[in-house]
């Protein structure tokens, strides 16, 4: 089952700008934010992220709700986090 999963961005990466370091539930991770280039992304803004790409911008509220929703769902949030967890060092 692949999820969109809600991060937060931390910081830009000024040296690749096309990356982001996203934390996601205490998992950090350079997310390519590449596609949300015209949206402008900041540290702070909350980013909806599938398999290490950033798809679009979303609000606190919305990404609450679906972390909520994820943690609900047990097993398949729990895999896609050891999936983002095995994706790299962060």
């Amino acid at each position: 089952m692949c999820l969109g999963i809600p991060g937060e961005v931390v910081e830009l990466l000024t040296d690749q700008p096309d990356l982001a370091q996203v934390e996601v539930s205490g998992v950090r991770r350079a997310i390519n934010i590449a596609l949300l280039e015209e949206e402008g992304v900041a540290p702070g803004d909350w980013i909806l992220i599938h398999v290490g790409f950033a798809l679009s911008k979303i609000d606190e509220a919305e990404a609450r709700a679906a972390m909520e929703f994820l943690e609900q769902m047990g097993a398949a949030y729990d895999d896609e986090i050891d999936a983002l967890k095995e994706s790299g060092d962060g």
